[in-house]
């Protein structure tokens, strides 16, 4: 039963993935376009640089007052967040049923 929990929030990670992979790339174009000085912070190859994503995770966005980003990456932060929480709990059951078993 515990390995199926971890197969769930497995499950539950790939969604956050999913979701990542699509908002993600959305609101870094946003950056690009429209906050030049932003966007020069991150520079290439942004999509899995850890500063880039810890600016996503902290919420910083909300500090240039743009309600479009916020539209963009409020979604990406959950499906990050989701994705991050759904790997952390399936290791952690999946860690359990080691030492149980």
């Amino acid at each position: 039963m515990i390995l199926f929990f971890a197969l769930c929030f497995f499950g539950v990670a790939i969604a956050g993935a999913t979701a990542f992979a699509i908002f993600w790339p959305l609101t870094l174009v946003h950056i690009r376009d429209r906050h030049a000085g932003s966007a020069a912070d991150f520079g290439s190859g942004a999509f899995l640089d850890p500063g880039a994503l810890r600016w996503l995770l902290g919420g910083r966005y909300r500090a240039l007052g743009d309600r479009s980003l916020s539209g963009l990456a409020t979604p990406a932060r959950v499906a990050l967040t989701t994705l991050l929480l759904g790997l952390s709990l399936a290791g952690l059951l999946w860690l359990a049923a080691e030492l149980l078993a």
